[in-house]
């Protein structure tokens, strides 16, 4: 049985020296690269044409990168300039498919970051879908309506040259939903004048939506950790949990936690953390949330019971199992030494690549169940692929058909990395297990396509 080595691989070194002389100022693409290849070795091994073909650099080097400029009108009649972005990564399984996200932070190594994640947790979910990602350093947070409109309205004028339902399908992501969804397309089809229902995912049901695909990544983060602790003879009914985030994936995993029977005791945003006796009231948190776009803060004065603690992290509150949900590396080593001080036994993580090196290093130290972004993160896209199946054949599921298959996939995908990181690594080192998975699939078909 073929396991990993202390020593890489002379092709991952190589490289990964050259992406960081290429992409030096990117930092977090050069970390989610370097946890990848760092997992490749035993496969190069038993695989040395991966090697040969130069797959690594290939694999790592995106198939497009578009930048553009936004100009758009607030409602006080200023011109506001924004960037655009879209990493089209690898096509080699599919259309490229990945979200739009909204937000300050938001910069060209975040994109490649997020769309080279892409690529392996679409690989993951057997369906043919490629990786990309996109979005732009726009926060429409605060913003009125017609602001949201106008600024999506002119991505739009830019971003349609380079997307179609056989091409790239965009979806939503962080400050990208069903409102913002609805305007792309909107614009979308007037420039093309054509109703290409399968271009977006993400849309409201009424006018080809799926249903659950609100709910979908949030339900299928607590569908694999359901999995990793099936595995091991263990559950989550009356299990203390912790989430953070506050928005759509945090959501949706405390809803499906609270539904299989365990106590979410805490979750935050930016604002803080939020603590609540006997459990989050969820359709509270949902309606300020959702409906009116408000922080916890806001929540824990209406909640009744409810403690709010400013500026604190949820790491501190004492768990069973932790979900991190809200943003890239928000769980850093002095978190995840708490969360093992206070009995933490797993973490699973809603967002992605939510936890940094240092900290991933400090759980497997001490034992935890890690369930990687890569694989717990994957239900969203699987159900917007899904989305696009219904859109093709004109089509409207259940919510129980889609979440049946939502289920099966997330089950598949698990299945996936047991096998891989027993093959290739070590028990339980899903981590491991989801680069591998994920990898196989795109290097097999990447050497089926020839070097193109």
């Amino acid at each position: 049985m073929a396991k990993s080595s202390s020593a890489l691989h002379p092709a991952i070194t190589r490289t990964l020296d050259i992406v960081q002389r290429r992409n030096h100022s990117e930092p977090v693409f050069l970390q989610a690269v370097k946890e990848v290849l760092e997992t490749l070795g035993p496969v190069i091994e038993e695989h040395p044409d991966i090697d040969e073909l130069n797959l690594l650099e290939r694999l790592c080097e995106p198939e497009r990168q578009i930048m553009f400029r936004v100009a758009w009108k607030d409602d006080a009649g200023r011109v506001n300039v924004n960037r655009g972005f879209r990493t089209q990564f690898n096509s080699v399984l599919g259309p490229y498919k990945g979200g739009l996200r909204f937000h300050p932070t938001v910069n060209m190594g975040v994109i490649k970051f997020l769309g080279f994640e892409q690529i392996f947790k679409n690989s993951l979910t057997g369906l043919n879908i490629g990786g990309a990602k996109g979005g732009a350093d726009f926060d429409p947070a605060g913003k009125s309506d017609d602001e949201v409109m106008r600024f999506c309205q002119a991505f739009m004028n830019e971003l349609f040259r380079y997307i179609g339902s056989r091409r790239d399908v965009p979806a939503g992501d962080m400050g990208v939903g069903p409102r913002e969804i609805g305007y792309l397309f909107g614009q979308y089809k007037k420039l093309t004048n054509q109703f290409e229902m399968g271009v977006l995912t993400g849309k409201q049901v009424g006018w080809g939506g799926s249903l659950a695909r609100k709910e979908a990544t949030g339900f299928g983060v607590v569908y694999f950790a359901e999995n990793l602790l099936q595995a091991r003879g263990e559950g989550l009914k009356g299990k203390r949990c912790i989430v953070s985030g506050a928005g759509n994936v945090a959501l949706y995993t405390m809803r499906k936690l609270q539904q299989l029977g365990a106590e979410v005791v805490a979750c935050s945003d930016i604002t803080g953390t939020v603590l609540q006796q006997g459990g989050i009231n969820w359709e509270l948190l949902r309606m300020c949330s959702e409906d009116e776009r408000r922080n916890v803060d806001y929540f824990a004065q209406a909640a009744k019971g409810a403690e709010f603690r400013p500026g604190a992290k949820v790491w501190e509150v004492p768990c069973d199992y932790a979900f991190p949900c809200a943003t890239q590396n928000e769980l850093d080593a002095d978190d995840a030494r708490k969360l093992v001080e206070n009995g933490c036994k797993m973490v699973c993580e809603g967002a992605n690549m939510p936890c940094t090196a240092e900290a991933i290093a400090v759980l497997k130290k001490a034992g935890l169940l890690i369930g990687p972004a890569k694989a717990a993160n994957a239900g969203g896209v699987a159900v917007s692929a899904l989305e696009m199946q219904q859109n093709a054949g004109l089509e409207r599921w259940t919510f129980e058909q889609v979440d049946t298959q939502l289920k099966q996939i997330m089950q598949n995908i698990f299945q996936t990395c047991t096998h891989c990181a027993n093959k290739y690594s070590t028990k339980e080192d899903y981590i491991a297990g989801a680069n591998v998975g994920g990898f196989l699939r795109v290097a097999q078909a990447m050497i089926s396509h020839g070097l193109i």
